[in-house]
């Protein structure tokens, strides 16, 4: 996790600590450079091959890029750590701030247009990505590199309203916890897959002090902890079949439309209803024994 805290941006180690807590604004940019859409064009050619029969499904897919073989990996570094996307998110946070990318929770995701009810339908309904947009002192920027693509869904940005139907090598930057966003279109099955990486970076306020550090330390943890809960509980219950799957797709649902009204609305219900739970087995007990 140590390792994640030393990609800096700009500025030097001695410069002060400023708070970073406003909102990454949404940001559109495209891979020009032949040498990246190289790398592209090849990692698209290899996920056709593995992924054939996945392809030709409609539930979403998401494999951790961690999980994939290293030349696959040496690929998508080039485009998750080039200075394209580099240089983008550091051109909108306080000069100084350190850029951590979060490469335990990068997947690639091949995205099919599937609203049934399931966990994976917050995908393209209107949501935050994240939950922790109350928190204050960092931001969480995901990039969305699309690796293959045709112009027929549209996603819309609308905290910085910015709107873009997303094509073979465009990519776009958001705030994860802070920019409420959807998808926009119809399944037809005769597109072009949409193939592409979810890429996820800390920036959080430079800072020699150890009070920095834990900071730095303390919101990946947070983060990490949120993104593998959400993710689980989104994987389960993709395309329900079980009366288990239902009841957690319809969970998954319910607190994302809870968490566009605000975070702490999507928590103090659980909890809420965890206590109410409590107090009822404690009286049911206590009548038991009276």
């Amino acid at each position: 996790m140590n390792s994640m805290l030393n990609w800096a941006g700009q500025g030097a180690e001695s410069q002060p600590q400023v708070q970073i807590s406003r909102r990454f604004p949404a940001t559109l940019g495209r891979f020009d450079d032949p040498a990246d859409r190289a790398a592209i064009d090849g990692l698209v050619r290899w996920i056709e091959d593995l992924y054939r029969e996945e392809l030709l499904q409609r539930p979403s897919k998401h494999v951790y890029v961690r999980t994939l073989p290293a030349a696959v990996i040496e690929r998508i570094d080039r485009l998750r750590d080039g200075p394209l996307i580099r240089s983008l998110i550091a051109a909108h946070v306080p000069m100084g701030s350190v850029i951590a990318p979060m490469k335990h929770t990068d997947e690639l995701y091949v995205s099919h247009y599937n609203k049934d009810r399931g966990g994976d339908q917050g995908l393209f309904d209107r949501h935050y990505d994240g939950n922790l947009r109350f928190l204050s002192g960092s931001v969480v920027v995901r990039a969305l590199i699309y690796l293959q693509s045709d112009a027929t869904y549209k996603v819309v940005f609308h905290d910085s309203r910015v709107e873009k139907a997303f094509a073979t090598y465009d990519f776009g930057l958001l705030d994860f916890h802070r920019e409420l966003h959807w998808v926009e279109g119809q399944y037809n099955p005769a597109d072009r897959q949409r193939i592409l990486l979810k890429c996820n970076y800390l920036v959080t306020p430079r800072g020699a002090a150890l009070l920095g550090r834990i900071g730095g330390r303390a919101a990946l943890a947070a983060n990490t902890s949120v993104f593998y809960v959400v993710k689980a509980a989104m994987e389960y219950s993709k395309s329900p079949s079980t009366p288990p799957q239902v009841a957690v797709g319809f969970l998954c649902n319910l607190f994302r439309r809870l968490n566009n009204i605000h975070p702490l609305v999507a928590l103090a219900i659980p909890l809420a209803f965890a206590g109410a739970v409590v107090a009822a087995s404690g009286w049911a007990i206590g009548r038991l024994l009276a």
